[in-house]
């Protein structure tokens, strides 16, 4: 376990000394403080956080990429990929280490947005319920993503190729559930609960269901697995 909070620290480390990392949070911080001044102009509702929610886990699908696309691309393109997969740490734990780092990494900026509902305390009383439990959706949703993009990292040198394909990944999760009126509805049915998207509907709304939380530990779980069973072909490589 030492050895992944090692591999965790060296990755989070890694995050405060490239630009890449601290430009990803300003825009996350920018735009999401966009939104939040442009829906409290228009309404004071303590029900505003659902739509602010919608609006930043947006943002997460655009700049998640950006996050996780260096975790493996990176180390294959320096050559320091081979010297980490011999080290006394299996791939499993190299991958949840690097999971580990980038998930703190994103709830850092999460964190950084909770003078939004101060502000609303201040304001008002608004439910503190559905507040928390978007901003939980939001980190789940959030893992999904860099889940996604790890796996992508593993697939390629290029960080940007690692982005567009984590990209087209995680939009592809985002609106299946949108084709799911025209398939029929047993299809459709299907298509609706892979949609990353229709089970965040309910944290929006302060619902905490054991069926929502079971569908992203599953999706999360299955891509480092992935992630991991992709990292193993290497060393047939």
């Amino acid at each position: 376990m030492s050895q992944i909070w090692a591999i965790s620290l060296k990755e989070l480390k890694s995050y405060f000394v490239s630009p890449i990392a601290y430009v990803v949070m300003a825009m996350f911080l920018l735009i999401s403080g966009y939104f939040f001044t442009l829906i409290l102009f228009y309404t004071k509702d303590a029900g505003m956080m659902r739509y602010l929610f919608g609006n930043m886990v947006v943002i997460l699908l655009l700049i998640s990429p950006l996050l996780s696309m260096r975790l493996f691309a990176e180390e294959q393109r320096n050559k320091t990929l081979e010297l980490l997969l011999t080290s006394p740490v299996s791939d499993a734990g190299i991958v949840m280490g690097k999971f580990i780092a980038s998930a703190l990494f994103l709830l850092l900026m999460l964190v950084l947005t909770f003078y939004f509902p101060v502000i609303l305390l201040a304001l008002g009383k608004p439910d503190l319920m559905p507040i928390l439990t978007g901003y939980l959706g939001m980190f789940l949703m959030g893992c999904a993503f860099l889940a996604i993009g790890m796996l992508t990292s593993t697939w390629t040198q290029n960080q940007i190729v690692a982005a567009v394909l984590a990209f087209a990944i995680s939009l592809l999760l985002w609106f299946i559930g949108a084709s799911s009126s025209v398939v029929g509805n047993e299809m459709g049915a299907v298509l609706n609960y892979l949609s990353l998207n229709s089970h965040f509907e309910s944290f929006a709304k302060g619902l905490l269901t054991s069926s929502d939380l079971l569908y992203y530990f599953s999706v999360i779980g299955g891509l480092l697995f992935l992630t991991t069973r992709s990292l193993e072909t290497r060393r047939w490589r």
